[in-house]
């Protein structure tokens, strides 16, 4: 369905920008073509081959690695408001094809450098029955491929009004997929067996179905694996996933019709659903994401490719982005408990502190996030934390973010915060990813660091604009989750971007060892990690604790990532470099294992591993003790790591 012009806004500079980047030829000024054969681009390793093909009118794509496929021909294309469908009959206009070579810089990351080689080809198409223009961009990289669809123009010159798109992934016979939704447990299942149905507390405020959040994890017969994602949404709706219409193995792109909010949500709003959006000309999709490795450890390393993909920064200097580590201060709120946690944070080498939810309001009522409690100075909480080189966190619910967003942004700048957590966010709808944007993007311009939290997934957008340091979109540590469930993440959602963990130690509710959940601070990538999530100060005073040292040590972005081992449920180790000192966390679920750890990745010299391990079983997995230990190691040494069920290690190595 062609429609009239709608709200273009800022996004038309966006989309222009998305478009020119492709290096597409103009549709208008080039001859019809025949596709006599698949339109082929292959990854500059040469392992990766991807293969669009428009003979007969439809369009489709599959995927090959070292030979094997990995996707099965699937369909592409736009489906439009009145049942059409962009691709179904369309005529080849032109073909054009560039190579994108070196690297860029990531404002941070898992790497210091994330490679941008790959092949691209466009394949401009014209539709038989509307004569809408589009294209349909492809690239091939050493990590994946991914696949878009650009609007050229409509008749008129207008956009058009989609109802989701027809884009699939026919995933090879016998594969099993692991998919959660509305921040639930990963589950193992056929394509066709996704959950059926969304979170109760969420009927009639999220779509409803079988269907899964991205990014979705497939293992497939031969262990090879392939990781579905999204990268570059912008002014579009959030992707999930269903099982595809047609028999077979088959997955299909289910565009979100609402908000999908986390239980517990804070209202008012309005959730009516959208069953369609507007697509601008020139305007690009998301690219549709396939992460591919020879085995589910391999996607751990190949994470960079979902921000490579994503839009550049677009707030220019962002020298002031300062990722970190975070303590949260809580209630019951007073000016010196706060204070007191200001000074655990110096003592412990934090970067930040927090006040949660109720510092402003009473949590039914959102009340004015610019006015503190009764009794809380929070400027003076605020300047004595930075006297101390520590910046202010402040969480915000989503409903004053919409009514009050300048307010707020103006009064936290002049206050001297650094950033802002904002909760119970909507995510799903274009209008809802819209607000996300701008708030993020208004954030960058008052020079404050964003963290959003609830039902989110990640798409890039920290690439785009770098101070979106962190979000959850995870069923994470302060729900106590089984060991099972924490390294099922680092094969999954951990891959698609940073993922606020909320790391709980030494809590005794935790199912896992106390080793267990150090080791996450380097296994899980954000960078904005909170720790001591239910602590107060008092809890570590009055004796030692010398596994602290390596939360003090770790850092929360890093210059080199390996992936060490893993199996997905089973196990991980991973190990990441920050400057000179390498960092490596392993994990294990409720069966105890003993890892082998190769360090080769040292390179050359002498070294100093100070090790935190599992130490005589307690009567539960939280009471099992950390030992500390120094071992002298090189890149030849190969370290035995005993892993109590539910256990876990961490080791940081040092040039001596």
């Amino acid at each position: 369905m062609v429609r009239l012009p709608v709200d273009r806004r800022r996004f038309v500079l966006l989309a222009a920008a998305a478009t020119a980047s492709l290096g597409a030829v103009s549709a208008a000024l080039a001859k019809p073509r025949a596709a006599s054969k698949p339109l082929r681009v292959v990854s500059p390793d040469g392992r990766v081959r991807l293969d669009l093909d428009a003979r007969g009118g439809g369009l489709s794509w599959s995927v090959r690695r070292d030979g094997r496929e990995v996707l099965r021909p699937s369909r592409l294309g736009l489906v439009l408001a009145d049942g059409g469908q962009l691709g179904a009959e369309a005529t080849v206009v032109s073909v054009s094809r560039r190579r994108l070579t070196g690297t860029w810089a990531p404002a941070f990351g898992v790497r210091d450098a994330y490679s941008q080689a790959c092949e691209e080809i466009t394949v401009d198409l014209r539709d038989a029955k509307t004569g809408v223009a589009f294209a349909v961009v492809a690239r091939a990289y050493d990590a994946g491929c991914a696949v878009r669809y650009v609007l050229r123009q409509a008749p008129g010159g207008q956009g058009v009004t989609l109802a989701g798109e027809a884009t699939a992934f026919n995933l090879p016979l016998g594969v099993e997929v692991y998919s959660s939704r509305d921040e639930g447990e990963y589950q193992r299942s056929t394509p066709a067996a996704l959950a059926p149905v969304a979170h109760p507390d969420l009927t009639g405020s999220s779509d409803v179905g079988p269907l899964a959040d991205l990014p979705v994890t497939a293992v497939l017969a031969n262990g090879a694996a392939v990781l579905i994602a999204e990268s570059d949404r912008l002014h579009y709706p959030r992707a999930m996933l269903r099982p595809a219409a047609d028999p077979g193995e088959g997955l299909a792109v289910h565009l979100m019709r609402y908000p999908g909010r986390a239980t517990g949500w804070s209202g008012p709003g309005d959730t009516p659903p959208a069953p369609t959006f507007g697509l601008d000309a020139g305007q690009a999709t998301p690219w549709r994401v396939l992460i591919l490795a020879d085995d589910v450890a391999g996607l751990i390393e190949r994470a960079d490719l979902i921000p490579t993909l994503a839009t550049p920064n677009l707030l220019g200097d962002v020298s002031w982005v300062k990722p970190g580590r975070a303590v949260r201060i809580r209630k019951p709120y007073s000016t010196e408990a706060a204070l007191k946690v200001v000074d655990f944070a110096a003592a412990r080498k934090l970067d930040y502190v927090e006040f949660d939810a109720h510092w402003y309001g009473d949590g039914t009522d959102p009340g004015d996030a610019t006015v503190p409690i009764a009794g809380l100075d929070l400027q003076r909480i605020i300047d004595a934390a930075r006297a101390k080189g520590i910046g202010m966190i402040l969480y915000v619910d989503r409903v004053p973010a919409m009514r009050q967003r300048d307010a707020i942004l103006d009064t936290y700048r002049r206050w001297g915060v650094a950033g802002i957590k904002f909760g119970f966010v909507w995510e799903g709808r274009q209008a809802d990813n819209d607000f996300i944007f701008d708030l993020v993007k208004a954030c960058g311009e008052h020079r404050l660091l964003v963290n959003l939290h609830d039902n989110l997934r990640p798409a890039g957008l920290e690439r785009t604009l770098p101070n979106y340091v962190a979000l959850e979109g995870v069923r994470g540590n302060e729900q106590f989750p089984t060991a099972r469930h924490n390294v099922t993440l680092p094969f999954t959602r951990a891959v698609a971007g940073p993922i606020d963990y909320t790391i709980c130690y030494a809590h005794p509710k935790n199912q896992t060892t106390n080793a267990h959940q150090l080791a996450m601070a380097a296994v899980y990538y954000n960078p904005l990690t909170f720790l001591y999530w239910y602590d107060t100060p008092d809890k570590y005073a009055g004796r030692a604790w010398p596994d602290l040292q390596w939360f003090d040590e770790c850092p929360t972005t890093w210059d080199e990532t390996r992936a060490l081992s893993g199996a997905i449920g089973e196990h991980v180790m991973v190990a990441r470099r920050h400057g000179e000192r390498w960092f490596l966390g392993a994990m294990t679920n409720e069966t105890p294992r003993v890892l082998q750890a190769p360090l080769a990745f040292l390179g050359r010299g002498r070294w100093m591993a100070t090790v935190f391990a599992d130490g005589p079983a307690g009567g539960a997995a939280f009471e099992t003790p950390v030992v500390v230990r120094k071992v002298p190691v090189t890149a030849e040494t190969v370290l035995s790591l005993a892993l109590a069920p539910s256990g876990g290690q961490a080791i940081f190595f040092e040039p001596l």
